[in-house]
């Protein structure tokens, strides 16, 4: 027997007036996942999010945490979920050690219990030298740990967070990247929206890609760009002859789109690895000097521009 997804969102809808802000959306997010949710701005991420979250009701559909529906036992479902949203508003002047104290009674978390837990989340998110300092004046990457640790306290299995990321110096997001990653390998899911693709390429499992509300590919990484990808795109770094190697592909039969950028050669090949092994001999035939010659999977930023049209609602 199967085991049920972590996550699964069935047919999912939500309209405000005319605009159809998400409309007729399934995915599914297993434990242990990182999920990438991407789409351009007005997709309807931050709405099916709040759905998930139990802060807003579908027009139609549904989705189970953990096995518990967000419309029939939303208070199970919350239970199973922690939710950061995109942005975080804490207590003016409260200190960290008084804020998660606080939250943690929120949570219904008491006694020894609530101390444990609030000391577990302070060490794993880093804010030991900080429990002192007032919620409102911590920097930004600071304040995100904060938002994680709040979002930690009660222990849910699916983590859903709202461009976490956004406004991080590139140290905070990696360090934020890593914290992430330790969270997954904990058997924790995770379905993470944000802007910065090359950000999510180097921790997600799969992404869900949304336009207009709609769902327009989702699945791993791996499998997706195999889809969008027709051919196989190959990089050729050279010693010397940039130039002449650029000529000779053009002319060469099952090469296609011959390009050069940033001093290197790409171009994407119809035929099987015989023949592009054929190539690069022919290649070296003509005096090209190869230090490079590799197969180059797309890109998150390229998956995001072959399967959107940048449609805005």
């Amino acid at each position: 027997m199967t085991s049920k997804p972590l996550l699964s969102v069935r047919s999912l809808s939500r309209s405000f007036g005319k605009v159809k802000a998400v409309s007729d959306v399934s995915f599914d997010v297993e434990r242990g996942q990182i999920f990438g949710f991407i789409g351009p701005n007005g997709a309807g991420k931050t709405t099916t999010m709040r759905i998930l979250a139990t802060l807003d009701l579908p027009d139609a559909g549904d989705a189970w945490v953990g096995g518990h529906s967000v419309l029939e036992a939303p208070r199970l479902a919350c239970q199973q979920l922690g939710f950061m949203a995109d942005r975080f508003i804490p207590y003016a002047n409260l200190p960290v050690a008084e804020f998660l104290d606080f939250m943690a009674r929120a949570y219904g978390l008491r006694g020894r219990t609530r101390t444990r837990t609030i000391a577990s989340v302070v060490d794993f998110c880093g804010l030991d030298e900080f429990l002192s300092r007032p919620t409102t004046g911590l920097s930004k990457g600071m304040a995100q740990r904060l938002h994680l640790a709040k979002t930690l306290l009660h222990d849910p299995g699916l983590l859903v967070l709202d461009e976490p990321a956004a406004g991080l110096d590139p140290r905070a997001r990696v360090e934020f990247r890593d914290l992430l990653r330790e969270l997954a390998a904990a058997g924790k899911g995770i379905l993470i929206s944000s802007h910065l693709l090359s950000e999510l390429s180097e921790s997600c499992d799969g992404v869900v890609v949304i336009e207009q509300g709609q769902l327009v590919v989702t699945g791993s990484i791996d499998d997706i760009a195999r889809q969008v990808q027709a051919h196989n795109a190959i990089l050729v770094r050279v010693q010397s002859g940039l130039e002449a190697a650029e000529r000779f592909m053009l002319t060469q039969p099952h090469v296609r789109e011959v390009l050069i950028r940033d001093g290197r050669l790409g171009f994407e090949f119809d035929a099987d690895d015989d023949a592009l092994a054929e190539l690069l001999a022919r290649l070296i035939g003509e005096g090209v000097r190869v230090s490079e010659f590799r197969h180059v999977e797309a890109s998150l930023e390229e998956i995001f521009l072959r399967t959107t049209d940048g449609r805005l609602q």
